[in-house]
């Protein structure tokens, strides 16, 4: 199976849709994320920009020690920067954090103690250890 999320203009996921390989076989029969894009655009009647995701993507690793695609698999709380080429959480879990486009990741703007239990207190603005 082959999981395509529609891009709304915004880049933000609108959906995803899981389709059989076989449609996004080419005519020599290879794997075409073209293919697919062309196959879900016609099914959905949508003018929108389709991108293919996967499931097996958290975080920048592929679950199976393969290549990861697209850093996350897409879900309609993650936007699709094309630049990047990735889909990732468009707002920071904090007013005070930052991205980081070489890990797409929100950051705090002070490092997590390495030892010990700790959340982030926005208001402190520093990690607060929590038993």
């Amino acid at each position: 199976m082959a999981h395509f999320a529609e891009i709304g203009d915004d880049g933000m996921v609108l959906r995803v849709v899981v389709i059989a390989d076989e449609d996004c076989l080419d005519e020599d029969g290879n794997h075409s994320e073209a293919v697919g894009k062309d196959f879900c655009a016609e099914v959905v009647s949508s003018t929108n920009e389709w991108v293919q995701t996967s499931y097996n993507t958290r975080n920048g690793k592929h679950r199976n020690g393969g290549t990861p695609l697209r850093h996350n698999f897409a879900s309609i709380t993650k936007k699709y920067d094309s630049e990047l080429d990735a889909f990732y959480e468009p707002n920071p879990p904090y007013a005070s954090w930052t991205f980081d486009e070489s890990s797409l990741e929100y950051v705090a703007p002070i490092a997590r103690p390495s030892e010990g239990n700790y959340e982030w207190d926005d208001d402190a603005g520093d990690w607060v250890e929590v038993s």
